[in-house]
């Protein structure tokens, strides 16, 4: 049985090195060791695509949604704008229903850095900054993704910033399954 979380806390990980999403994963699998319920949402990756995390958590009862659509150069803006939307929604109803201990918002720093199309009115700011912290009292939001806005990182408890210092992609090497996906 879970010791009762008093406080949650919100905690992002930002920067343009690797390994934000992979911190989040393994939060998860921590805080499901010691049997809290956890659930991650991808802001940014689609449901046609495999994921090794998702993969890996959902064998430890992580539910893990892809609800969008892949990199913004590979649909329009409108079908990207319609996917935050519907990922935003989902967002507020998983936190609101109090089912979960851990709530992972994963690339949602990368989907509000969108500057190549209007998403003020499919993903407010003013309303993601809301649905953090009235959550309730007792859950944990893990936020992801780069260039984290300023008004997030203000209300985190806990800001990571990972940079790079070296990487393969550098070297022409494309993203590795296992380590990238």
């Amino acid at each position: 049985m879970p010791r009762k979380i008093e406080r949650g806390f919100t905690l992002v990980y930002t920067g343009d090195g690797k390994g934000k999403t992979t911190a989040a994963v393994g939060l998860c699998v921590r805080a499901v060791g010691r049997g809290y319920k956890a659930l991650i949402l991808q802001f940014i990756k689609s449901p046609q695509r495999s994921y090794g995390e998702q993969i890996a958590l959902e064998k430890l009862g992580v539910e893990v949604r892809q609800l969008g659509i892949g990199f913004t150069w590979t649909k329009t803006p409108e079908e990207h704008r319609e996917a935050f939307k519907t990922a935003l929604a989902a967002a507020k109803e998983a936190i609101q229903s109090g089912l979960y201990d851990v709530v992972v918002l994963d690339e949602l720093n990368n989907a509000l850095a969108i500057t190549s199309f209007p998403i003020d009115d499919v993903l407010p700011l003013d309303e993601v900054l809301d649905m953090i912290q009235n959550r309730p009292a007792g859950m944990h939001v893990v936020i992801t993704g780069r260039s984290a806005r300023p008004e997030i990182i203000a209300i985190a408890d806990l800001v990571s910033e990972m940079q790079p210092v070296k990487h393969y992609y550098e070297e022409g090497v494309p993203a590795v399954i296992g380590i990238e996906f």
